[in-house]
């Protein structure tokens, strides 16, 4: 994912509330959102180049989605693929923060990255750049492609919106609404708002909305995710095309045990 605005933990209805757009190469091959035939607990888009992927939950309430960390400075050559640690996590056994003690040891093989891990009880940010585990406290956050809640334009607006959301106390149909709306917005900040990560002034544009359109890069799906009091989960992902339109909508509705 390159952008995922989330609510933990600051809703008596759903202590989890998540909104992400996965912004990639358009000619990299994936799947939609699924429930994986070779791990049949696991719902999640898929990665068909590295067979990882970018954001998923289990049946029984783990949840893990990854950014990028933007730094065209620091590039690692033959470095395993970052979407493997979404994988490895739901598929596995381990604590969320037993994880990511783990995967402190090996961080730094990989190109920079954030990790939100978490299941029906804790919710965990792990970033190789800082190397420190943190747990993430109740509130709205967000996290895009530096560091979590870094006030880059475009977080800073996902978050403004999921809290007037929230506020708003309406049903769940128009939460999802508004969440989708946040994840479609195409507003580009002023060029004295925007980060200077190394890419380029043209590019800082280019990735500076939350929507993110071009013909051969741009976001490729966005999920609405939440789990309610009693642990009821409701996935959607809307599968995006090259202008950024809507080309296919997969909805989940599952108990978590």
């Amino acid at each position: 994912m390159c952008l995922i605005a989330f609510a933990w933990q600051a809703d008596a209805e759903f202590p989890l509330i998540v909104g992400a757009n996965r912004d990639e190469w358009h000619d990299r091959p994936a799947v939609p959102a699924g429930w994986w035939q070779d791990h049949p607990n696991i719902l999640a888009g898929r990665d068909l180049k590295a067979g990882g992927t970018w954001l998923g939950v289990t049946r029984s309430g783990r949840f893990a989605a990854l950014t990028n960390f933007r730094d065209p400075s620091d590039r690692k050559t033959d470095a395993p693929s970052r979407g493997a640690l979404v994988l490895d996590f739901l598929s596995g056994e381990l604590s969320p923060y037993r994880y990511l003690r783990e995967l402190r040891k090996t961080a730094d093989h990989y190109q920079g990255f954030n990790l939100l891990l978490g299941d029906l009880e804790s919710l965990f940010y792990f970033s190789s750049r800082i190397g420190e585990i943190l747990g993430v406290p109740p509130g709205v956050h967000a996290l895009s492609n530096h560091t979590l809640n870094e006030p880059w334009p475009k977080v800073e607006s996902a978050k403004s919106a999921l809290e007037a959301a929230l506020r708003a106390k309406v049903p769940w149909e128009a939460r999802q609404m508004a969440i989708y709306n946040l994840l479609s917005s195409e507003d580009r900040p002023v060029d004295s708002a925007l980060p200077d990560t190394g890419v380029g002034l043209e590019w800082e544009r280019v990735l500076s909305p939350p929507l993110i359109v071009t013909d051969a890069y741009g976001t490729r799906c966005s999920i609405v995710l939440t789990v309610d009091a009693t642990h009821h989960l409701q996935f959607t992902e809307y599968t995006r095309d090259r202008t950024g339109g809507v080309t296919n909508t997969a909805a989940f509705s599952v108990p978590l045990r």
